[in-house]
């Protein structure tokens, strides 16, 4: 029986194409970050995403920002918005804010009479039925705030059942329209929910409605004409003259009720609203430690030709972060205060989005265990107790992988940190590990991003792979490892734990058995798993990142969930220390046999033992929507074998191996295609 993947819908889908603006692509996801997570991911996606990947059953809400409407229209007209289209009708939610709005629309009408600036004409989507009109106020110029205000808008409480809705607040307006005639489209599903209160630039029609709700077969979409996303903590006062400066402050003083009016827009949607909304943490110290305690130092003397000094200050400027190096200890008072203020004035990110390359990182090398008073949240004697606990019953006899850690309570992305600096990661032993509590950048493949809410075990493991082993160990062999390595991991964690249903998703994701519902065998995703990979010196250095909900239960499920559901009251816990420990010494074992062996009959065996593919039959969509029943993967190259079924799924002898990284295993049909 094929496994059921239905799984939680747990992306929003920011489209940041052809047509939008850089700035509304980055206020729609620091504001909808705020108030989604961790529920949600919330992620920037691409025209040609929308077009060609199996976005839509994953998919809670897709989001089109502000710009101009005829560049979405280049984009996706005809495929994209009928895909767009069909995944609201059944279910999803779509928001457009301003250009966004215009193009869900029927009939788009801007400027009109402006030789320079008219836009008139029909719209595929058509969520609104009637036209989208503006500006709605006069100024507007591309890619400036000249047209810019802080529009009044009147809300329709009785459409938005929340108490905490303001009945008037403003809101950033640069350029968007109006929607005509709104009332009369009530027998069709629209509501408004806000209006404009001020004299418009151009013709409303009945009620002067910013922004509506459309009902969509079994979806929704709003609608609005101005800029609810944009918060005035991320508007420069000083991009226009002194009329601007006041927009931005009449904005700060509504912030609150601007919020609470959106946070009202996405539950009309459906959507799981954060009570609090969510800070994005500063970034903590990264923290340097190692099982022998020496191995700390050989790392910083191996980076020496880079350090630079100033004063008593020593720092390390690679292509993507510069550390400041500190020793653990030796601050005193006079030297934290003189950092704090320079933290607090570029990294307050309460107050706006934060360019996280641009801040200094500080690296704190440690020539004996952190404290738990420094590292509350990871305990460094228990990982390493647990390390040396698993070391010790290794049959490959290899020590390497997790003795040197970095750590942080907040990062940007422990792949980020590694993979991003060549000069320190030349500099890394094999097995290095870097690992945090928090992750506010965290990176996936494709248009897969994997969320890092707090209880996620969130590492990236350094591998040097050598180059004379590339025909018997092939490199790409490595992320099967990595997914066998998180399975076998758990299931060897404690006793009982070989008993949690955890298996394998082609090509490296980690799937378990929902526990909400175990009896329709539904599987939800549980575990992503990035590998970046680059040749130097004789060797292939890869950046393995992994992420697994341990113990969190958002935005799927999570390894505690498991064990309660599945193993007995007197399991041992989860702790992101020992699981940790416990994955990367399994990690090490399978890859220092896979260098002896490469990926032998054996290792073949041990990968279809916890693999959700076997005998599942699937649609081959670029075959003319063949048959084909999954046989295994190829032991060269990792390729997966489908056999062709013919009349009465019988085989036709035909047999296709398809590549991991150009093809797209969608699950939630059973369908295999091209990845073009």
């Amino acid at each position: 029986m094929a496994a059921n993947m239905t799984g939680k819908k747990v992306n929003v889908l920011v489209y940041s194409g052809n047509g939008t603006t850089v700035d509304s692509v980055r206020h729609c996801l620091y504001t909808l970050r705020r108030l989604l997570a961790p529920h949600y991911a919330v992620i920037p996606v691409t025209g040609d995403m929308l077009i060609k990947e199996p976005w839509t059953l994953t998919c809670a809400m897709l989001v089109i920002p502000g710009g101009g409407d005829l560049g979405y229209c280049r984009t996706l007209n005809g495929a994209g918005n009928r895909r767009i289209e069909q995944f609201v009708r059944r279910g999803g939610a779509y928001l457009g804010f301003c250009a966004g709005g215009y193009y869900g629309c029927k009939r788009c009408e801007f400027e009109v009479g402006d030789k320079t600036m008219q836009v008139i004409g029909e719209r595929e989507l058509a969520f609104y039925p009637g036209i989208c009109r503006g500006g709605a106020f006069p100024g507007f110029v591309y890619h400036s705030e000249a047209g810019a205000r802080a529009a009044e808008l009147k809300v329709s409480k009785e459409s938005l059942a929340t108490e905490t809705v303001p009945e008037i607040f403003r809101s950033y307006y640069n350029g968007g329209g109006v929607f005509v005639d709104a009332p009369k489209y009530a027998d069709r599903g629209v509501e408004v929910l806000a209006s404009f209160t001020e004299e418009l630039n151009v013709d409303p029609g009945d009620e002067a409605a910013a922004v509506v709700y459309c009902k969509v077969g079994d979806g929704a979409a709003i609608l609005t004409g101005p800029h609810p996303e944009f918060a005035a903590a991320n508007l420069d006062r000083n991009a226009a003259g002194p009329e601007y400066t006041k927009v931005v402050d009449a904005l700060a003083a509504d912030d609150k009720s601007r919020t609470d009016f959106l946070k009202a827009c996405l539950s009309k949607l459906g959507l799981q609203v954060t009570n609090e909304t969510t800070t994005v943490p500063s970034l903590s110290s990264l923290h340097l430690s190692a099982q022998d305690p020496e191995d700390t130092s050989k790392i910083i003397s191996s980076l020496q030709d880079g350090i630079t000094k100033e004063g008593d200050e020593e720092y390390f400027k690679d292509a993507n972060d510069t550390f400041r190096l500190e020793k653990s200890g030796v601050w005193n008072m006079g030297n934290l205060e003189e950092s704090l203020p320079a933290e607090s004035e570029n990294q307050d990110t309460n107050q706006g989005i934060v360019d996280y390359n641009a801040i200094l990182k500080r690296l704190v090398i440690h020539d004996e265990l952190p404290s738990t008073k420094i590292t509350p949240y990871f305990n460094h004697y228990a990982f390493y107790s647990n390390l040396r606990h698993y070391q010790s019953n290794m049959k490959e006899g290899a020590s390497e992988f997790g003795s040197n850690l970095m750590y942080a309570e907040v990062i940007t992305s422990t792949n980020t940190i590694l993979e991003k600096n060549p000069q320190l990661l030349r500099s890394l032993p094999n097995g290095f590990t870097a690992t945090a509590t928090t992750q506010v950048a965290g990176r996936g493949r494709g248009s897969n991003v994997w969320v890092s809410p707090a209880g996620a075990l969130i590492f990236s493991t350094v591998l040097r792979h050598p180059v004379e082993k590339i025909q018997s160990s092939p490199i790409v062999f490595i992320q099967y490892l990595a997914a066998m390595a998180v399975v076998k991991g758990i299931k060897s964690y404690d006793q009982g734990y070989e008993k949690l249903p955890v298996k394998m998703k082609w090509p490296n994701d980690v799937y378990a058995l929902d526990p909400d519902k175990p009896e329709k065998q539904q599987y939800a995703k549980i575990c992503g798993i990035l590998v970046n990979s680059h040749f130097s010196a004789n060797e292939y250095v890869s950046v393995v990142g992994i992420g697994i909900n341990a113990t969190n239960s958002s935005p799927t499920t999570s390894l505690n969930a498991l064990v309660a559901k599945f193993l007995p009251k007197n399991a041992a816990p989860i702790t992101l220390e020992k699981l940790l420990a416990r994955i990367v010494t399994t990690y090490e074992e399978l890859y220092a046999r896979f260098l002896r062996t490469g990926f032998d009959k054996t290792f073949e065996e041990m990968y279809y033992d916890d693999w959700l593919h076997m005998h599942q039959v699937v649609t081959l969509e670029e075959e003319g929507g063949a048959k084909a029943r999954i046989k295994g993967i190829t032991r060269d190259y990792g390729l997966l074998l489908a056999e062709e079924l013919g009349w009465n799924d019988r085989p036709t002898g035909r047999v296709w191996q398809l590549q991991s990284d150009s093809n797209s295993f969608d699950f939630f049909r059973g369908l295999l295609k091209r990845k073009v």
